[in-house]
């Protein structure tokens, strides 16, 4: 990907639904951007501060969060930007998202921004990406499950399982469970086109996590709920993207994957509070990055648990693309003389 050429007059923009079509037209492409954003972080080629929360006192469940992050030499260029994301769980009782964002591009050499993007899209691929390289990774590079469960079928489980089904995943039975059981139904018989035995509703977690070799948590569960540690006895890969969902007694007694270890020890995260409780963190042995790097990967003599906080690297990777793409196919929106001090 070359850097934009030089401008202190132009800015673009990118609609979500352009950003849409070039995500799922290209989902491999989106999940390699992923990959390779990830082994330039285990290389030492990235930056990626901690995220900043903007939090109101009056309203405890919603925040806006900053996600600044640079990549050197990816494909060939450095890249520059920054995700800014609400969260706004009130928002499902209004019909409406409950995550909102944008993503910037700033240019290299000048640092000016030169793209905004709608970014809620992006969000959602690259956590999708992320899932499903992880489940990749973790299940032996083999792209087969016979039994593949979600706990929270909103729209980043949509996604996820999007992305499994378009990059050639075999999956025998698709499980569901949500607290509002009209959302698991309504996921399940979406997704299940794309599965060879049909799908299964469960009423709580535990049976869901008994019936899968592969679980995916994404809820907006605020702390740990599921502490059943027979549940588990089956060592299950469990996909931990909303990483508050497990008690940190279920953490310290599995194998852990995380994206960035100081990353996640942050924000109240279950190894985050299984740090606080211990007061160490030799129990995180793994990362996603050192694992494509080195191909060193948990077995199966435990559970497997990947709970990943979530990169601005990949916002940016994931943006960069879809930018491109969106050059490529003449689909911008550009605002010429968008900085007032060089009209």
């Amino acid at each position: 990907m070359d850097s934009p050429a030089v401008s202190l007059h132009g800015f673009d923009v990118v609609r979500g639904d352009q950003i849409r079509h070039s995500i799922f037209a290209n989902v491999d492409d989106i999940i390699e951007s992923v990959r390779n954003a990830y082994i330039a972080h285990e290389q030492g080629r990235t930056v990626n501060p901690p995220s900043a929360f903007l939090k109101f006192p009056q309203q405890p469940r919603d925040r806006i969060i900053a996600l600044p992050a640079h990549i050197r030499n990816f494909n060939g260029a450095s890249l520059t930007g920054i995700k800014w994301i609400s969260s706004f769980p009130g928002n499902l009782e209004r019909n409406v998202p409950r995550a909102s964002a944008v993503v910037l591009l700033n240019h290299p050499e000048t640092g000016y921004p030169y793209a905004c993007m709608e970014g809620a899209s992006i969000s959602a691929a690259r956590t999708a990406a992320s899932a499903v390289l992880a489940a990749l990774e973790l299940n032996g590079r083999k792209k087969a499950v016979d039994s593949l469960g979600f706990i929270g079928t909103g729209v980043i489980s949509q996604h996820i399982f999007d992305f499994f089904a378009a990059s050639g995943w075999n999956i025998g039975t698709l499980h569901a469970h949500d607290a509002a059981p009209t959302h698991a139904l309504r996921f399940a018989q979406r997704s299940s086109a794309y599965v060879s035995d049909g799908y299964q509703l469960h009423d709580n977690p535990g049976t869901l996590i008994r019936s899968c070799d592969m679980t995916v948590f994404a809820t907006t569960a605020p702390a740990p709920y599921f502490d059943d540690p027979s549940a588990l006895d089956h060592n299950p890969i469990l996909l931990h993207i909303s990483l508050r969902d497990l008690s940190p007694q279920l953490i310290l007694r599995s194998h852990n994957v995380v994206d960035d270890i100081d990353h996640c020890m942050n924000g109240n995260t279950s190894p985050h509070l299984a740090e606080q409780i211990t007061g160490r963190r030799d129990f995180v042995r793994y990362t996603l990055p050192g694992i494509l790097v080195s191909g060193d990967a948990p077995d199966k003599s435990k559970p497997i648990i990947f709970s990943p906080f979530g990169m601005g690297i990949l916002d940016l990777a994931v943006g960069k693309y879809v930018y491109e793409k969106a050059r490529a196919d003449d689909k911008l929106i550009s605002i010429p003389n968008f900085f007032a001090d060089n009209a």
